[in-house]
């Protein structure tokens, strides 16, 4: 009896912890949109959620292509790859989309799954900038003067196709400088810079940075914060060269080129026309860290919410009716073990959605698919049981063997059937990709919650039932 009592614990103890794990859950999606927008932008996004997937959600799925011709000589491109990935998650995640699905895709290409933004502008920003942040001095010698005249007097672009200096400009360049487009707010007469091809400090260097307001006029302007190593040098370099022109370069563009007044030793401003939005985005790139190459985007789909809404409507419709049409079979076929078998499946769906919630999981229609196969095997293993125990009393056996004997019959073809679907979804996790990684992830802890339901809970509920009925069962 102790031993009953120890199992029936266990069993309430998990439901109320699934409870507990699923309000969050409940209580964000009860939510509308533009209130969890705004939760998700002050980080009170919860801590365990259940994530809606891109097709359930709406949004923009992205393949990046990682331009491993820029690479370091010395850089490996599995490590490169790794690196991107990572500034790119932290990049969304302080963007505040929490818990995206981000992979790599062979060698060289990252998907990216972007729920809830359907701006593919907005995100193509804030993932595909390379964010490299450098800090030149600006050539302002008569030679440098002569560049810029002969570019102001060109048609075109000082570019060719390739991105090289066209050779009229080219041979007048002075020796160890570079060219560089002036940022398309910059209200300088001259669209371009002569800089020095030298950046002694980086963006490697930054501790932080932040959207600030100028005091002058007001507009959003980027403070930046550099760590020990970094101040150092920048204020050597800085110090030394009172009374030039620093030109502030993000991603080859001049954002700003301000005079250096005096020594400038760990922090600074990146100024220009910016929207709060564009200063916002360009702040969480630079704390985010620059890519190690350029990335291109070479895929991009995009979800509308209404038809992620529909997704989720016909997702369910299709699963409850399923679950029901289960149930009411078990019912009628296996009177009293059907409804416990029902039992059983009802806590195997709680506990597989509490699961998922604290692990943060992303539900996705292939999700829901494993989820339903999950729970097809779970009623499966009770039919074994169920048939065992029929067999058994057909024997004549009493009820006090017939529950007993069933469970250990059945065992093994419960073992065998689950773990032949566990291979397979392990071998679909490892050489998979996005929905069929999310298919194999549900069905892996459906799989495991299911043996629990099926063999454990319900041979609990068949214990506590032959306290009271020793000589009858309904099967």
């Amino acid at each position: 009896m102790n031993k009953l009592h120890w199992k029936l614990g266990t069993i309430l103890g998990l439901l109320v912890l699934s409870v507990w794990l699923i309000y969050p859950t409940a209580d964000w999606y009860s939510k509308t949109s533009d209130e969890r927008a705004k939760l998700e932008a002050v980080r009170l996004r919860p801590a365990h959620l259940l994530n809606l997937g891109l097709d359930l959600r709406g949004g923009t799925h992205l393949l990046l292509e990682l331009d491993v011709d820029k690479l370091g000589k010395n850089e490996k491109i599995s490590d490169a790859m790794s690196r991107a990935i990572e500034i790119i998650r932290n990049r969304i995640d302080q963007y505040g989309v929490g818990e995206t699905p981000i992979s790599r895709e062979g060698d060289r290409w990252i998907s990216v799954d972007l729920p809830g933004i359907s701006n593919t502008e907005e995100a193509e920003n804030l993932i595909g900038k390379t964010a490299l942040l450098e800090f030149h001095l600006v050539d302002t010698s008569d030679a440098a003067q002569a560049v810029l005249n002969k570019v102001n007097d060109m048609d075109g672009s000082p570019f060719d196709k390739d991105g090289n200096l066209v050779p009229a400009i080219a041979k007048l360049m002075p020796k160890g400088d570079i060219l560089c487009k002036a940022s398309a707010q910059d209200d300088q007469h001259n669209s371009y810079y002569v800089l020095d091809a030298s950046a002694p400090v980086t963006g490697a260097y930054l501790e932080s940075a932040r959207v600030e307001t100028d005091r002058q006029f007001g507009t959003p302007t980027i403070g930046f914060t550099f760590n020990r190593e970094g101040g150092k040098l920048f204020g050597r370099f800085t110090g030394a060269n009172i009374g030039k022109y620093l030109a502030i370069v993000l991603d080859g563009v001049v954002h700003s080129a301000p005079v250096i007044h005096s020594r400038i030793d760990n922090s600074g401003v990146i100024e220009g026309q910016f929207t709060m939005e564009e200063a916002r985005n360009l702040a969480i790139v630079l704390r985010a860290g620059a890519l190690p190459a350029p990335v291109h985007i070479i895929e991009k789909r995009v979800v509308g919410p209404g038809l992620g809404e529909d997704s989720i409507h016909k997702g369910l419709l299709s699963a409850m009716s399923a679950f029901l049409l289960v149930v009411l079979f078990m019912i009628v076929y296996y009177k009293g073990g059907g409804f416990i078998a029902d039992v059983a499946l009802g806590l195997n769906f709680v506990f597989l959605i509490a699961a998922m919630s604290y692990f943060n999981a992303t539900l996705t229609l292939p999700g829901i698919a494993g989820m339903i196969l999950s729970l097809a095997m779970a009623i499966d293993a009770n039919v074994l049981i169920l048939e065992r125990m029929r067999e058994e009393m057909d024997l004549g056996k009493p009820v006090a063997m017939v529950i007993p004997i069933g469970y250990d019959k059945a065992w093994s073809a419960i073992l065998d059937s689950n773990m032949t679907t566990w291979i397979a979804s392990v071998f679909m996790f490892q050489f998979g990709s996005g929905p069929v990684k999310g298919f194999a992830v549900t069905l892996t802890l459906g799989l495991l919650i299911g043996m629990f339901t099926s063999v454990f809970v319900t041979r609990a509920i068949y214990e506590f039932w032959l306290t009271s009925n020793p000589k009858e069962l309904s099967i």
